[in-house]
């Protein structure tokens, strides 16, 4: 009998490893396969050498797409020859003795891939309260139309009619040639930047239902047309300006796009997360 009991208690065993195998190696409902988790990307070793993170752009097989572009100190910053310079220190250090590490940082409301408010151009609105903490999260997360402008122009009201923009698009993000260019990429401000007349602006606020305007470098007026171009767009609060967005190696076409500003009290622009999925 005790024999008997042995052999039924090593089949168990047996089973259940074999089960334990299986479920390691392959993809159910109640075991998916972790993505991403290839040789290829980074792992933990007692090696301090061989921890290398790894920073994408794309995840989940290309479902998920950051269209928000990495704070460097040499990323480039409104009418700065010298880019941002250093935004981040670390007063608090593990090394130093504290606890843990803590880092400060500090950065213009409108520096790489951030959103405007009323107040930004509008002193009433600003006195008003109108800052990013009251901007409609709704109209910042949904449906957009990502379309190629023209790369020979700036937007005016002639490039808006040619492109064709049906009614009931309410985001759209434009990209110009300010992405073949890599500016958002260089150091230095540079005037020479595409973006909207005031005539396009104009013209995308009458006859469009847009309500979320997306571009490719840190203003999404032209630098000719800087604050009329602002004025037109914010004047009515309902539309929501998000500018410098990371759009290179992305395809023309219909996305869902989900962009969240801090929460800042008084602040008439946010640093702001975005992200495109498919």
């Amino acid at each position: 009998m005790a024999s008997l009991v042995l052999l039924l208690l090593l089949l168990l065993l047996s089973a259940a490893s074999q089960t334990i195998s299986t479920l390691s190696t392959t993809t159910t409902d109640a075991y998916p396969s972790v993505p991403l988790t290839e040789t290829t990307e980074c792992s933990i070793s007692t090696n301090n050498d061989e921890l290398i993170p790894v920073r994408r752009e794309v995840y989940d097989g290309g479902r998920i797409i950051d269209i928000t572009h990495r704070y460097t100190t040499e990323m480039p910053s409104f009418e700065s020859a010298d880019g941002i310079g250093q935004f981040l220190w670390l007063p608090k250090s593990m090394k130093n003795g504290s606890i843990a590490n803590n880092s400060e940082m500090k950065l213009p409301a409108h520096t790489g891939t951030h959103v405007d408010a009323p107040g930004h151009v509008f002193d009433h609105y600003f006195d008003a309260g109108f800052d990013v903490d009251t901007l409609d999260l709704e109209v910042l997360n949904g449906p957009a139309l990502l379309v190629d402008v023209p790369r020979d122009t700036n937007i005016t009201a002639e490039v808006m009619k040619s492109l064709n923009i049906p009614r009931g698009v309410r985001r759209v993000l434009f990209r110009t040639l300010n992405t073949n260019r890599r500016l958002m990429f260089k150091k230095e401000f540079d005037t020479s930047y595409v973006g909207f007349m005031k005539d396009g602006a104009k013209w995308l606020v009458e006859n469009t239902d847009i309500k979320l305007v997306g571009i490719d470098y840190l203003s999404v007026a032209a630098y000719d047309d800087l604050i009329p171009s602002h004025l037109v767009f914010l004047k009515g609060r309902e539309i929501i300006l998000v500018e410098a967005l990371k759009l290179d190696n992305v395809q023309p076409g219909i996305y869902s796009v989900h962009c969240l500003p801090l929460r800042l009290l008084g602040a008439e622009g946010s640093p702001i997360r975005c992200v495109l999925i498919k």
